[in-house]
């Protein structure tokens, strides 16, 4: 590819995009619950991650750049760099979210262990909280400093709830939210149904965990071939990848690279976590109502 096409291609994908933001800034896009932004308040290390990805990208796609002068797979490694966490990460959320539901399991067997010696739940809370697993530990800490501030404890354990950001969790705060309002008998029972199904939850995703280890490591090796031997053949061989120089070639090029991304996305839906949506939402939103007023109501109730 001689500078003159090279120049052609950087012109029109400049062209491209600014085509394509005029759109979006005249059409609009949807307005989503929560975007992230590398400017967010309180997102320092977030934002440092993104910007190392951005920077990875750059590097990677100027580098591919000046050493194949194919603005295509320049293109494609810089995203790749770029994305390489999303394609290939995932194990690290997945085990801290196997560390919070079987922290959730065990804070809730000690809960109703507590519970059976006729103590209330503004008093088990506490006292669970000091020997709770750190996964879950940050947001019983609050729980606890709430409680102590009079902050009623069905607001309390609602805020708790958005503090871990589970479905798991939702169905015991849901059960404990329930008992404080309502007061009634059979908490310990309820708690004991719901930390044995964590448990069998917990059995269950850790069996998956371990089948989709596997399915992540397929994709790893696919991408690392496939990389190593598109590297030999345009080091080694410039002779047998002279026709993707041309622009018929470059085009060929995009729908192959098109193809094998479709590819990895798919691989890595494979092995992507889902969970249930969360059905307890929106309990830090609420302004808390009185400590004297919600007692009354508790007590009405």
């Amino acid at each position: 590819m001689d500078d003159r096409t090279l120049t052609a291609l950087l012109c029109g994908a400049v062209v491209g995009g600014g085509i394509l933001l005029l759109i979006m800034a005249i059409r609009g896009t949807p307005k989503r619950e929560e975007t992230p932004s590398l400017f967010k308040r309180g997102s320092g290390a977030q934002q440092r991650k993104n910007l190392t990805r951005i920077a990875a990208g750059l590097g990677v796609g100027l580098l591919v750049l000046v050493v194949t002068r194919w603005l295509v797979l320049a293109a494609a490694l810089g995203l790749l760099a770029a994305l390489a966490d999303r394609f290939f990460g995932g194990t690290g959320e997945e085990r801290r979210a196997i560390e919070r539901l079987e922290a959730l399991a065990t804070w809730t067997e000690a809960l109703r262990d507590t519970i059976a010696g006729a103590v209330g739940l503004e008093q088990a809370i506490p006292a669970t909280a000091v020997n709770a697993a750190p996964a879950i530990k940050p947001g019983l800490n609050l729980l606890v400093d709430r409680l102590r501030i009079r902050e009623p404890l069905p607001s309390a354990l609602m805020r708790f709830a958005d503090d871990l950001d589970d479905p798991s969790a939702d169905l015991i705060v849901a059960a404990l939210v329930l008992n404080a309002r309502l007061r009634g008998p059979g908490l310990r029972e309820v708690l004991t149904a719901l930390a044995d199904s964590a448990r069998e939850e917990l059995d269950v995703r850790r069996k998956v965990a371990a089948e989709r280890r596997s399915t992540r490591r397929s994709v790893q090796v696919v991408v690392a071939i496939t990389l190593l031997v598109a590297a030999a053949l345009v080091l080694f061989n410039p002779a047998y990848v002279e026709p993707y120089t041309s622009f018929v070639g470059q085009f060929v090029l995009f729908v192959v690279i098109a193809l094998y991304a479709v590819g990895l996305v798919w691989l890595r839906r494979l092995a992507k976590i889902e969970v249930p949506e969360r059905f307890l939402m929106g309990g830090s939103e609420r302004p808390a109502k009185k400590s004297g007023d919600e007692r009354m109501e508790v007590v009405g109730r």
